[in-house]
């Protein structure tokens, strides 16, 4: 994941949706089977394959999977196992020319983890380099989407593009490039390149009876996800030539927060407690990616250590 920011965005750029009965632009119970080809049908199956059972009962991603790391003229490094969670909500909102729609609202953490025991790992000797780091886990909060609506922005109608349907399932494949301005990087990238440069490549699967059926308030979709990206910032590797890959697959949860694997329910609770609940329904702050997040912890080291030093020279 560039974070897991991309997961998210591509995820709403794939399935952004409406509410059921009861809620927004919601189609009556008594429709049943959405048609994917109806606009309006099409947003609510996206919203079905996004979000949860509604604004107050917020959906949970989990994803596991490895990470590799790979570098020219050496093998592919498996580095990590990495397990992950995304806790979101969707949010009613109202355009004046669009109508109703709404946006969704996240936060998501990733734990890297030894590929041997399982265990987090929190200090890693990096095998390309020989020096040993800190290990900054996937932590973004806020990872949210813009509003979406049946009729985009140009005036088309909202279509499930990738969509496949195969007997009873469903499939929606998804790939994004990526090429932006890095924010570890200076302010002319494009003279100079270090543009942060990485492809997320999405692919859902979902019982077509389930994802379609309006009478039920959600579906419960997998999701498999990988991620073709520049080496972690923390892992410290300047230069050097190479990407990580990541490759995960996992799924909607039925049972919430409670049903993610211990190792991930433990390290929440025990250091990132704000991951246990989705964002505020208000949230309309800028999203935060892994090197947003790393700048911003090593900005704040910085001046914690030259204040210190500032403290020991007036003493």
């Amino acid at each position: 994941m560039k974070s897991m920011k991309t997961l998210l965005v591509a995820f709403g750029m794939l399935a952004s949706g409406i509410v059921l009965a009861g809620t927004i632009g919601s189609a009556p119970v008594s429709a049943q089977m959405l048609d994917p080809e109806d606009p309006q049908d099409a947003l609510e199956i996206a919203k079905r394959l996004q979000c949860g059972v509604s604004a107050d009962e917020p959906a949970v991603y989990h994803w596991s999977g490895n990470i590799y790391g790979r570098a020219p003229g050496v093998r592919d490094k498996l580095l990590f196992r990495g397990e992950g969670m995304n806790i979101r909500r969707c949010v009613e909102v109202e355009d004046p020319e669009r109508g109703k729609g709404w946006r969704l609202i996240s936060r998501e953490l990733m734990l890297m983890l030894d590929p041997e025991t399982g265990q987090v790992v929190d200090q890693w000797k990096n095998p390309y380099t020989g020096e040993t780091v800190d290990v900054m886990h996937i932590h973004n909060d806020p990872v949210n989407q813009p509003a979406n609506f049946a009729v985009r922005r140009d005036g088309s109608p909202y279509r499930l593009s990738t969509m496949r349907i195969e007997g009873d399932y469903v499939f929606m494949p998804f790939e994004a490039p990526l090429f932006y301005p890095n924010p570890l990087a200076g302010d002319y990238q494009q003279y100079v390149g270090n543009m942060y440069h990485a492809m997320e490549i999405f692919d859902f699967a979902a019982l077509k009876d389930e994802l379609f059926d309006a009478s039920t308030p959600t579906a419960y979709p997998m999701i498999s996800w990988v991620r073709i990206s520049p080496w972690a910032p923390w892992m410290e590797m300047g230069g050097r030539p190479g990407q990580m890959v990541f490759n995960a697959m996992g799924r909607k949860l039925p049972g919430g927060f409670e049903q993610l694997p211990d190792v991930l329910k433990n390290e929440i609770r025990e250091n990132y407690p704000i991951y246990e609940n989705a964002p505020p329904k208000d949230d309309m702050r800028r999203n935060e990616t892994t090197w947003t997040k790393f700048r911003k912890l090593t900005d704040a080291k910085r001046e914690a250590e030259d204040g210190a030093a500032g403290m020991g020279e007036s003493e």
